[in-house]
């Protein structure tokens, strides 16, 4: 799955990072696994908070529950980019929007059409708890409900 993830990132890094000019020619590749870490952290971290109901909400009516996930993503793909690679607050952000975005709505899109078996939800947060249990059939029963 995050192998799927860092390819999904890097179809969708053409104008935010590899036409993106503050952004050094050697640190494109690790930039994209930054976005794709920045993704996996805030979807664990809402999982590990006890958010499980929100983060299939987040998967079922994407366009309802998506503004607070998204702009936490947003954010701390922003501070590593400020953080790590001395980009400007401003541009670092500017630079999460363009991608991070686009990037969750075609996750989202992947999940509910059953393409990638590694994007099914259940799978997904499956991988996201390091596969300590099959969350399968309880997402399965919240997507229906």
């Amino acid at each position: 799955m995050f192998e799927k993830l860092f390819l999904l990132v890097k179809n969708n890094a053409g104008t935010a990072v590899i036409n993106n000019p503050v952004i050094a020619a050697k640190d494109r590749d690790a930039v994209i696994i930054e976005a794709s870490s920045s993704i996996i952290e805030v979807l664990k971290s809402q999982m590990e908070s006890g958010k499980l109901n929100d983060l299939v909400r987040f998967f079922k009516y994407s366009g309802i529950y998506s503004t607070a996930l998204i702009a936490s993503v947003v954010n701390r793909f922003a501070n590593k980019l400020n953080n790590f690679y001395g980009i400007e607050p401003e541009a670092a952000h500017n630079t999460a929007e363009m991608l991070i975005p686009g990037v969750l709505q075609q996750l989202i899109s992947q999940s509910k059409s059953g393409e990638e078996a590694e994007f099914a939800l259940g799978n997904m947060l499956s991988n996201l708890n390091g596969n300590r249990a099959d969350l399968s059939m309880l997402v399965n029963s919240m997507m229906v409900a």
